[in-house]
């Protein structure tokens, strides 16, 4: 017997099997991020004057609801009237209104790592550009301004005050705007350059008032609401209006949001779609939703396919959530917490 070649043919193939097992092994293993890496965060305003605010949330499949999430990874309540949040990195921002704070949590396993609360004073909305943080306060017949902080350190930068209203505040395409308007009544918006963080000019609407405005693949569109018709406008980050939509004989539209190149809104109780490169108004509701009048779609977002909508229940009681397909079935529907007023994927 050849010993050296058998004995050859054993070590390269124990070698070839070493170098197999060593690139398997050495290959990165993506582990879980945390509990909530894949869902909805559901976000419930509570009680005005009670910490009574709180974070539902909903996995991407429907099939699992944590209630109190905050309360749950950190022991203590979140706070009073939780209004919205926004995203960068691995932390989620929770704007407090009356708690008149700015909560930052890590967004897969919701534990604290930070607070904002200098100059914040009744904050309504938060967006972030430049490595910047801009907070919007309103204070009801108080002041109102924007104010802005460091995205390293939450340290303070700048406060930019405002005698119109300073509602929502998004960006696009490295401009932030700032809804002058609030509850159906404005139709300016804001510009701030984020290079500067210096005012640039106001963006004047036509027709309407404006009633949500939001950032889509860095353009902003806001919906304005008139007593006949209403208008969906597109603007340019250089504050042009590039394309106005006349919603015709739909009068006091709101709730805009964007899924799959079409627009969504409402007007009352009823969610309408249409393309975005459409011309004709829609006459027939996808939704029509139950509940109070002022409380059938205090939530309103669209999110890959499906319509999360929000009944308020009175404000006295948990909100009821109905999830929705785009052609109006009903997919699920469950209890939140108090006022639940947005649905935020994560």
């Amino acid at each position: 017997m050849k010993f050296p070649k058998i004995l050859s043919s054993v070590l390269a193939l124990t070698l070839l099997f070493n170098i197999s097992c060593r690139t398997e092994s050495d290959e990165p293993i993506e582990l879980p991020k945390g509990a909530y890496e894949n869902g909805i965060f559901v976000l419930n305003e509570g009680n005005f004057g009670t910490p009574s605010a709180s974070v539902t949330f909903l996995s991407n499949d429907l099939a699992t609801i944590e209630q109190d999430v905050y309360k749950k990874n950190n022991g203590t309540d979140l706070g009073d009237v939780l209004q919205t949040l926004t995203y960068n990195g691995d932390n989620a921002y929770l704007v407090l209104n009356n708690s008149n704070k700015i909560t930052v949590v890590n967004r897969y396993t919701f534990k604290k790592t930070g607070e904002i609360t200098a100059q914040i004073n009744q904050p309504r909305y938060i967006t972030i550009a430049n490595n910047f943080i801009y907070v919007t306060n309103d204070e009801y017949l108080g002041p109102k301004s924007v104010t802005i902080y460091k995205l390293s350190d939450l340290s303070f930068v700048k406060k930019i005050a405002f005698t119109d209203t300073a509602e929502r505040i998004v960006e696009a395409g490295g401009t932030i705007f700032v809804q002058n308007a609030t509850f159906g009544f404005g139709n300016t918006l804001t510009r701030i350059n984020p290079a500067t963080n210096e005012v640039a000019p106001v963006v004047t609407l036509p027709n309407g008032n404006i009633n949500k405005t939001i950032s889509n693949n860095s353009t902003v569109y806001t919906i304005a609401a008139g007593t006949t018709d209403s208008y969906i406008y597109q603007i340019s980050a250089a504050g042009t209006i590039t394309k106005t939509t006349t919603l015709t004989g739909i009068s006091n539209a709101t709730n805009l949001d964007i899924d799959g190149g079409k627009y969504y809104f409402s007007s009352g109780n009823k969610v309408y779609s249409m393309d975005m490169s459409a011309t004709v108004t829609p006459t027939t509701p996808i939704v029509t939703a139950t509940g109070g009048q002022y409380s059938a779609l205090y939530g309103f977002n669209v999110i890959n396919g499906k319509i999360y909508t929000s009944d308020a229940n009175g404000f006295t009681a948990d909100s009821k959530v109905t999830v929705y397909s785009t052609t109006g079935s009903v997919i699920k529907t469950f209890e939140a917490g108090r006022a639940t007023n947005g649905f935020f994927q994560n």
